[in-house]
């Protein structure tokens, strides 16, 4: 595999693990828990999804590198007095996800695939040119 498709394919890792931190946050979203007190939660007590994000960066070589990190602040304080673990205030803990901003991490993810891939699918046209050449 080429330098340029070995760039393509750590882009196209990305984007894939960019879709799925982004659809896990979609998922969770409405999975609220107890608002913490003092910061912490009480044991045993349910504890609302903590929401993550994909940091992107630069590997020496030329490409790209992912990790997931939470959310901070993980969790807002919504009303759902329905709730059986509520505070006197009817206030429980939700995931401090962001649907907008899930759905343009998603279509950033979706493009840059599709980038990517393309990216790849000349690497290739390339190569196979250059060796037509040659024979």
């Amino acid at each position: 595999m080429s330098n340029i498709s070995t760039i393509a394919l750590s882009g196209m890792n990305a984007a894939t693990r960019r879709l799925d931190v982004s659809a896990s946050n979609v998922a969770n979203v409405s999975s609220t828990g107890t608002l913490p007190v003092d910061g912490t939660v009480p044991s045993g007590a349910p504890q609302a999804y903590v929401p993550l994000q994909v940091v992107q960066t630069e590997t020496a070589t030329g490409g790209t590198q992912t990790s997931v990190t939470s959310v901070t602040p993980s969790t807002v304080a919504t009303s759902d007095r329905s709730a059986p673990f509520a505070n006197q205030d009817g206030l429980v803990a939700a995931p401090n996800v962001d649907l907008a901003q899930e759905m343009v991490s998603q279509l950033v993810a979706k493009y840059s695939f599709a980038a990517n891939a393309k990216v790849m699918a000349a690497d290739d046209r390339m190569t196979k040119t250059l060796l037509d050449t040659m024979a």
